[in-house]
């Protein structure tokens, strides 16, 4: 796509992908290079105006999928950035670095695995060593496992993984980085359909989007008296390596085309929502929940 997010497209034929995907599998946790087609993170589309001017940023899942196209839109929106990644996700992290220099902005890799405490603790002290600082907190990592038997198939230690990787992960992050958050920061956390209109294959990714907006709004409330917003954004179906590394290959060819708009989402769709969060432009807007579902209904 070489139109921005600026330009008038009928969102029904855009990308043209509403006969589905081809057929594919990935291992976990998926590369962008091996997706076909391949996803759109905004890299021709993607026009910045200043809105985050000198902003400090950190994203966790930034390597990929919608992590890096926020990361690519923050970057040409003026903000410097830091990303969090698993290590085996090395090679589409050092693609997000390159398209954050790009803009002409700093980028910081922050490789390790955010299920284990210190780990988060370390990317918070890491960042604020790297950047003087963070105005901006987007915790958008996740870990699903489709289980197409739902609960009789899904392991202790898959449960584990999806709660720490989902939930416990965003919980210790953003108690280690508010402290160092001025007031007019905004912490933007990464929620799902799933949490409204959960797939009974994942029962345990659903459970955790759920929480993610409880905590949103609880955090909210709790972080205003010291100029902080906190907000989610909630998207439907998009085309991240998470689909085919994580879903059966006949769910992967069908994937989006149920939604109202008949297609999943491209990552560069999602960016828009987070810089509205992150930005002034948001200034009145606190605890809320923004559907990004392609129609699909979130009440």
């Amino acid at each position: 796509m070489t139109d921005s997010q600026h330009t008038r497209q009928d969102p029904t034929e855009q990308y043209g992908q509403r006969q589905g995907q081809p057929t594919q599998q990935q291992n976990p946790p998926g590369t962008s290079a091996k997706m076909d087609p391949r996803p759109d993170h905004g890299e021709e589309s993607y026009q910045g105006t200043g809105k985050l001017t000198d902003r400090r940023a950190l994203i966790t899942g930034g390597d990929s999928g919608i992590g890096r196209a926020v990361a690519l839109a923050f970057a040409r929106e003026g903000a410097d950035v830091a990303i969090s990644y698993l290590p085996q996700e090395e090679s589409d992290a050092r693609e997000t670095i390159r398209l954050i220099e790009s803009a002409g902005r700093r980028a910081v890799p922050l490789p390790g695995d955010i299920t284990d405490e210190h780990q988060c603790l370390d990317l918070v002290r890491r960042t604020v060593e790297e950047l003087g600082g963070i105005d901006i907190l987007v915790n958008n990592a996740a870990y699903q496992m489709a289980q197409e038997k739902g609960i009789a198939e899904i392991s202790t230690e898959q449960f584990d993984r999806v709660l720490k990787t989902n939930l416990y992960a965003m919980f210790w992050i953003c108690k280690a980085a508010i402290p160092h958050m001025p007031a007019g920061s905004s912490i933007i956390n990464t929620s799902s359909i799933q949490a409204f209109d959960p797939s009974p294959p994942l029962l345990d990714y659903a459970t955790t989007k759920a929480g993610i907006v409880n905590f949103t709004k609880g955090l909210a409330a709790n972080l205003i008296d010291q100029g902080i917003r906190v907000n989610s954004v909630a998207p439907g179906p998009v085309w991240t390596p998470l689909i085919p590394a994580t879903m059966p290959p006949d769910a992967v060819e069908k994937f989006g085309t149920q939604s109202p708009i008949g297609r999943p989402a491209q990552p560069a769709e999602l960016a828009p929502s987070f810089v509205f969060f992150a930005s002034s432009e948001s200034s009145y807007t606190t605890g809320e929940v923004l559907a990004v579902t392609g129609g699909r209904r979130t009440v």
